[in-house]
């Protein structure tokens, strides 16, 4: 466990966003950071191909809600 310092207004986003998406802020601020991460890591990705990777190696089974 460590300290980050960020910035007062970037700080209020995860705040605000962590109550939308049910998480602490910690939490929203871990769940950015690991995004923007693998993001990075393979920047041919777009986001909802990073979060299918995420269940997928978790091996969570989504089901597809277009096709139900």
């Amino acid at each position: 466990m460590g300290i980050v310092k960020i910035d007062e207004e970037l700080h209020e986003e995860v705040r605000r966003a962590s109550t939308v998406m049910c998480r602490s802020i910690n939490a929203q601020a871990e769940f950015w950071m690991k995004v923007g991460m693998l993001a990075e890591a393979n920047p041919t990705l777009s986001f909802n191909e990073i979060v299918k990777m995420q269940f997928a190696a978790a091996q969570v089974h989504v089901r597809d809600l277009a096709v139900a």
